[in-house]
């Protein structure tokens, strides 16, 4: 991978720190004065980039459009929109400080590839009780030994103003998505002729974390909750899925339980993590591709690297548009490239390296993260060979009714497989339902239990 240079960001030198650099120390009072003053709430710089090719920061997406009621498919508020350019394996060279290592293979790899470079919207926003929590929670939030976890950090952002790599992924694992949703979704792995069965997925999620009104005590640990069923197709139906995912994972590790229909009990399941198969998968990610990561990360150094201005998945309400089928969308070793859209943002840029007393099938990453959101939108990731080996791309949209930035859909390519894997889609579905009613009764073992019916 080409070395980046580090930019200027927030008026300062961004440190390059190396793995056994970790800063321990909250942010300061000046620094904490920064956020909603010359800083975004969450601490991405309010302003435009010098090119005007960047807008700056207003709020985002603060009213959602005419007509749209909570539960409805989102529409596209900048459907009028039209490409500013598309990147090719022709012209990329004239835009090859603006792509990831990733995008660049791809577009080699492929011919039928393209990104379609759309106008810039700064579109990410939170409740303003996120933004009153990110000030108060980067007085007092540190990592805990090793940076495994985070200590005396609750609900907004606990890095806003980071120093590391491993804060930019605590801010990423522990970034606002509501307090809790449902949805109905597909996931697919086409051949590389295009062939595909749709694995049909329900998720239940429940945000311990960025609920309103928490406590460290009532937290106990706990960053959510997650409950997931496989509802098609018939072999694997009634499959389920149950997580309670921890703050410090070293200190106590993931409590996880499936539910087999074949033996129709509970069990639990201490291997749902690291480079352990995804659900239904066909091997094409590991269990902390999902959300782009999560999990511990122990086994990792993380570097950072610096910001950047980079083509990344933005906006993406055309993918995530009900009047898509999914036969509009896979074709044969990525997806139909007609409904992306990318556009230019700051990313933090975060490598992390396999630590040399560690196992994991990716040897290295590199993760590039949303200075507004802290979603990650795209991670190039290497094999045990320094061959890179998979594109992870995290297609976000403003979920306007909470409001919070998640994605629509995330997609995995193997490049040395020609295959992909498409996670999250709900065009012929329903969208995520921001207004379920969920309690930590519906994520125990014994819910687990009665909802086990195959």
């Amino acid at each position: 991978m080409r070395a980046i240079t580090p930019l200027k960001v927030f008026g300062a030198t961004v440190l390059l720190l190396g793995a056994a650099t970790l800063v321990w120390a909250e942010l300061g009072p000046q620094e904490i004065a920064r956020l909603g003053a010359d800083l975004t709430p969450l601490g991405g710089e309010k302003a435009g980039n010098a090119a005007g090719t960047i807008p700056a920061w207003d709020g985002g997406i603060t009213t959602p459009p005419v007509g749209f009621k909570p539960g409805m498919r989102h529409p596209d508020p900048y459907a009028a929109d039209q490409p500013l350019l598309t990147v090719t394996v022709g012209n990329m060279a004239e835009h090859a400080d603006k792509l990831t290592e990733g995008h660049k293979a791809m577009l080699k790899a492929y011919p039928t590839f393209s990104m379609a470079v759309y106008p810039s919207h700064r579109s990410a926003s939170a409740p303003q009780w996120i933004y009153d929590a990110t000030k108060k929670t980067a007085a007092t939030a540190r990592l805990a030994e090793g940076g495994n976890g985070v200590e005396s950090s609750l609900g907004g952002i606990p890095f806003p103003i980071p120093k590391s790599g491993i804060e930019v992924i605590w801010n990423h694992l522990l970034r606002y998505r509501g307090e809790m949703a449902r949805r109905l979704f597909v996931q697919a792995a086409p051949t590389r002729g295009g062939q595909y069965t749709l694995v049909k997925f329900e998720e239940d999620f429940l945000n311990l974390y960025g609920l309103r009104g928490m406590t460290e005590e009532k937290l106990r640990n706990r960053i959510l909750l997650f409950k997931q069923e496989v509802m098609a197709p018939a072999r694997l139906a009634g499959g389920i899925l149950l997580v309670h995912e921890t703050l410090n994972q070293i200190k106590q590790p993931r409590d996880a339980w499936v539910y087999n229909t074949g033996q129709r009990r509970v069990r639990r399941a201490p291997n749902i993590a690291y480079d352990n198969p995804g659900t239904a998968a066909d091997g094409l990610r590991t269990s902390d591709n999902l959300d782009m990561f999560n999990g511990a990360p122990n086994r990792y150094d993380w570097k950072l690297v610096g910001k950047r201005e980079m083509y990344v998945p933005y906006n993406a309400y055309k993918l995530h548009s009900g009047s898509l089928k999914y036969k509009d969308i896979f074709m044969p070793l990525h997806v139909n490239p007609q409904h992306l859209r990318y556009e230019l943002h700051r990313v933090w840029v975060v490598d992390a390296t396999l630590k040399s007393d560690a196992r994991h099938i990716y040897k290295r990453r590199t993760f590039y993260v949303d200075e507004d959101s802290w979603q990650v939108l795209c991670v190039d990731t290497y094999d045990n060979r320094d061959q890179l080996w998979r594109v992870s791309e995290g297609f976000a949209i403003n979920y306007y009714d909470v409001p919070a930035t998640w994605v629509t859909a995330e997609v995995h390519t193997d490049l040395q497989a020609g295959r992909y894997l498409a996670y999250g889609l709900s065009n012929e579905t329903a969208p995520f339902d921001f207004t379920v009613k969920l309690d930590e009764g519906d994520f125990s073992p014994d819910a687990l239990r009665r909802e086990g019916v195959r």
